[in-house]
């Protein structure tokens, strides 16, 4: 049986956040969380490496500017809006320095970190 294009699009956007999780490790960041979900937003991965913590957007593109391109203005709110959520649970947040990265995943190349990307 075929597969439907939302059960390829899910696969595929799994299968991009493992290989930024498995990048994010490699470089040092710690996983807090994966598809951390809220009725205001999601963040894909939060990671943290010394006292910053980075809530990650993970695009699969052909390229890094389709990637860039796809988080839009309201994509950026709901993001913030769910990492806000997320430090607000957290009991030392006040010490934490936040910030708001991209990783895209391209097709036969390494992942492209954006730091501070919005």
């Amino acid at each position: 049986m075929a597969k439907s294009l939302k059960q390829k699009a899910y696969f595929k956007g799994h299968w991009a956040e493992f290989l930024a999780t498995l990048y994010l490790r490699i470089k040092g960041y710690r996983i807090l969380a994966k598809r951390f979900k809220t009725k205001a937003g999601e963040v894909d991965v939060i990671v943290q490496k010394g006292d910053v913590i980075a809530m990650i957007e993970v695009k699969a593109r052909a390229d890094e500017m389709a990637a860039i391109n796809s988080v839009t203005a309201m994509s950026q709110r709901r993001i913030m809006a769910a990492g806000d959520i997320w430090l607000g649970r957290q009991r030392d947040y006040a010490n934490l320095s936040v910030r708001y990265d991209i990783i895209a995943i391209l097709p036969w190349k390494m992942p492209k970190h954006f730091k501070d990307a919005f």
